[in-house]
C-alpha cells in the first residue's frame, strides 16, 4: 500500500469536489492514514489525521452495539415488545396499503419487537418510493433526512409525533431505511434511565478510547472540526451547510441515533477492531462474540433484499450496518459489514480478512450512489 495519498488528492480540492478527506486501510498489522486538502473550502486549514467529522449514518452501528449492551445486560430482549419502553408505539397503526392515504389504516398484525427495530423492519422508514404519502411525514413532521441537530424536537415529543403516523408496512414485512435507528436512541435512554449522550460515553467511547466521539464537539476542539458542504448546482462550487461554530457547538436536545455522532477516522477504527475481536478491546470484553455475530450477520430474506436495491445493492442488512452478500464489485467481499453516512463518510470492515476501510469528507452525498472517491478508495483496498 504506497499511493493513498494520491488517490485521494485527485478527488480534493477543485469545484464540486470535497475540500479534503482522511483515509485509513489496515489489514493484519499494516495501518495506512492520510489525510488531503483541507478542512474548509477556503483552504485556511489544513485537513489532518485527528480532524473530527460529522459522521452521519456511521452513528448506526454505534447505536446497534448499544443496544446489544442492554441486551446482554439482560435489561432488554431481542424478541420483546417495545411497548414497554416505547408506550407510542404499543399499538401501531398500519396503512392499508403502502400507497393509501395516511388515515386509511388497520392495526398492527403483531407487537414491534427490540429486533425489529434493529433490522429496520419495524415498518417505520424510507422506502425506495419517496412520494409515498406516509414519507412525507416522516421529512415534514419527523425532520428525517440530513442531519439538523437544532431542528430536531426532544425525544418525548418527537415519539408522541411518531405515534400519529402511521406504518409503512406490517412488523416485519419489509426493510425501511434510518428510523428505526432514532427510535433505537431514545430505546435506549429509556431502559437505562440516563441521556443517550452519557450512555454512550461511558459503556463504548470510554472503553475504547473514542476520545473525539460524540453529539457535539466542545470549543477547545472546534479548531479541528471540519465545516460541512453541498454541492450547488445552480451557482457551481460548494454551499456551506454547517460551519465549526453551528449546530454540533452544543448537545442537541434530540440526539439523533440515526445520524447525530461526529467522530474521527482513529475513534471509528477502534470501534470497528472490537467488532473484529468478537467484542474485546485491550484485553477486556465489551460484547459477546454471539453480540457481535448478529450484528454483522444478514437478517433480511431474498425479498426484503430485493425490495431495498436503492440502498441495498448486493447487500442485506445486520444491526446498524449493510452486510454485503454478493461479490458483484471488487470491494463487495461477502460478509463485510458497515455502512455510508450521507456527509461523504463510509467505513466498514471484513472479518474473513481482517481488513477495515474509514474514508471521511465532508460532502453531502447527492444521492444513494457512493460518489468515485469512495469506489476508488474501496477498489484500492481491495487490491492492496
Amino acid at each position: 500500500m504506497s499511493n493513498l495519498h494520491d488517490l485521494l488528492a485527485k478527488h480534493v480540492g477543485g469545484g464540486g469536489a470535497a475540500p479534503g478527506a482522511v483515509g485509513l486501510v489496515a489489514r493484519g498489522g499494516r495501518v495506512e492514514v492520510t489525510a488531503v486538502g483541507s478542512a474548509d473550502a477556503d483552504g485556511t486549514t489544513p485537513m489532518a489525521r485527528d480532524s473530527i467529522f460529522r459522521i452521519a449514518s456511521l452513528t448506526k452501528p454505534v447505536i446497534a452495539a448499544a443496544v446489544m449492551l442492554l441486551v446482554e445486560d439482560g435489561r432488554i430482549a431481542l424478541d420483546g415488545a417495545v411497548g414497554q419502553w416505547l408506550p407510542e408505539l404499543a399499538a401501531p397503526k398500519v396503512v392499508r396499503t403502502p400507497a393509501s392515504p395516511v388515515d386509511d389504516v388497520v392495526p398492527a398484525a403483531r407487537a414491534i419487537t427490540v429486533a425489529d427495530l434493529l433490522t429496520f423492519r419495524a415498518g417505520c422508514g424510507f422506502p425506495s418510493d419517496f412520494s409515498l404519502p406516509v414519507v412525507g411525514l416522516l421529512f415534514s413532521e419527523l425532520k428525517q433526512g440530513p442531519p439538523q441537530p437544532r431542528l430536531i424536537e426532544a425525544p418525548d415529543a418527537w415519539m408522541a409525533t411518531l405515534s400519529r403516523i402511521p406504518l409503512l408496512h406490517q412488523p416485519g414485512e419489509a426493510w425501511l431505511y434510518n428510523t428505526c435507528s432514532d427510535i433505537l436512541g431514545v430505546l435506549i435512554a429509556r431502559v437505562s434511565g440516563r441521556p443517550l449522550p452519557e450512555f454512550l460515553a461511558e459503556r463504548l467511547f470510554a472503553p475504547l478510547g473514542m476520545a473525539d466521539t460524540g453529539f457535539a464537539v466542545p470549543a477547545e476542539k472546534l479548531d479541528r472540526f471540519t465545516s460541512y458542504y453541498r454541492t450547488d448546482p445552480e451557482a457551481g462550487g460548494l454551499r456551506l451547510v454547517d460551519a465549526p461554530d453551528g449546530q454540533w457547538s452544543s448537545v442537541p436536545v434530540f440526539p439523533s441515533g440515526a445520524g447525530g455522532l461526529v467522530s474521527t477516522v482513529d475513534d471509528w477504527y477502534s470501534f470497528a477492531r472490537m467488532l473484529l475481536a468478537e467484542g474485546s478491546a485491550d484485553g477486556r470484553r465489551l460484547l459477546s462474540a454471539e453480540s457481535v455475530r448478529q450484528m454483522t450477520t444478514d437478517h433480511l430474506t431474498q425479498a426484503q433484499r430485493d425490495d431495498s436495491t436503492l440502498f441495498l445493492e448486493g447487500q442485506g442488512w445486520g444491526f446498524g450496518g449493510s452486510v454485503d452478500v454478493e461479490a458483484i464489485d471488487p470491494w463487495n467481499v461477502p460478509g463485510r459489514y458497515g455502512w455510508v453516512g450521507g456527509t461523504g463518510t463510509a467505513a466498514h470492515l471484513t472479518p474473513s480478512t481482517g481488513t477495515v476501510t474509514v474514508l471521511l469528507t465532508q460532502l453531502e452525498m447527492a444521492g444513494p450512489t457512493p460518489p468515485a472517491v469512495m469506489r476508488e478508495f474501496w477498489r484500492y483496498a481491495a487490491e492492496a
